[in-house]
């Protein structure tokens, strides 16, 4: 399923903790793991210094680096490992494109100050402009067992939550494990007026048929039992979240782009903040029907 894995990493503890999952997925799929640390030269007081403050930037990346391609040999891991210069998030976009890697596995969080180069915001914006799918994980997430045994994939019907849920689907199948398709009506903008009843249940009837025709496209791929849910609340990541607790969730699979207005309740900030705050990692995917 994936041939070639990017792990874009600052040394710290977060990246090491995402390294251990990042080798899990390697060592079942035979993957080549590329291993990326970007050494941020845009800042001011790098711009002014340039010379030593740049070189102690490379030396401190290619340290970085050569840990984790060790940790990676160490598991039979076969790796690709360059340091580079420029604004991190661009980097690794660009990398993960003119590399053809089929999964981008990072921490959301990393470490701050001058030197460490990979910071939380880095995160969110590869999750936005990569074409490639996105693995965020949390730093302080407990060991992640693989393959993963229950896969949760939140739908609103839309292209992106098409996309996700293939992909979704495919990790299904390959690793055997149960597939959760979850709708979120959100009543966060409905009152107590008739109208608003009536709005609710037209929306509890389109996620139902969204539910049946995403588990209808999972069975045909051989997917089973597929466990169709459609829950009600004011905050959809509380609800997702809510949703992970109770189910044992593994791994969340959500399209970067949702729809838009009353009857469309998965939106791209949404993403943003599971991203953010999920218990369990997150999978982001673009996807070709996705527009900018």
């Amino acid at each position: 399923m994936y041939t070639t894995i990017l792990f874009p990493t600052d040394g710290s503890e977060g990246s090491a903790a995402a390294l251990d999952h990042v080798l899990e997925i390697a060592a079942a799929h035979d993957s080549t793991v590329h291993v990326l640390t970007v050494a941020d030269t845009t800042r001011d007081s790098v711009v002014q210094q340039r010379g030593s403050v740049i070189d102690a930037l490379e030396q401190e990346g290619k340290t970085i680096v050569r840990d984790a391609t060790d940790r990676a040999r160490q598991r039979g891991v076969e790796t690709v490992s360059e340091v580079r210069q420029g604004v991190p998030s661009e980097t690794i976009v660009d990398y993960a494109a003119s590399a053809a890697v089929d999964l981008i596995v990072m921490p959301t969080h990393g470490r701050q100050g001058l030197e460490r180069v990979l910071l939380g915001s880095t995160t969110e914006r590869v999750v936005r402009q990569a074409e490639t799918p996105v693995l965020t994980l949390r730093p302080d997430t407990d060991a992640i067992d693989y393959p993963y045994r229950n896969v949760l994939v939140p739908t609103d019907g839309s292209e992106s939550a098409q996309d996700a849920l293939a992909v979704g689907t495919e990790i299904a199948t390959t690793g055997g494990s149960a597939l959760h398709l979850l709708s979120v009506v959100t009543t966060a903008t409905l009152g107590v007026e008739i109208r608003n009843d009536i709005q609710l249940t037209m929306l509890e009837e389109s996620a139902t048929q969204i539910l049946e025709e995403a588990a209808a496209f999972a069975t045909d791929a051989g997917v089973g039992p597929v466990d169709e849910t459609i829950e009600f609340g004011a905050s959809i990541p509380q609800v997702i979240q809510t949703y992970i607790d109770d189910h044992d969730i593994d791994l969340v699979v959500v399209g970067t782009h949702g729809r838009t207005g009353l009857d469309r309740y998965l939106l791209g900030s949404v993403t943003e903040q599971l991203v953010r705050t999920s218990s369990v990692p997150v999978l982001t995917v673009r996807g070709e029907h996705t527009e900018t």
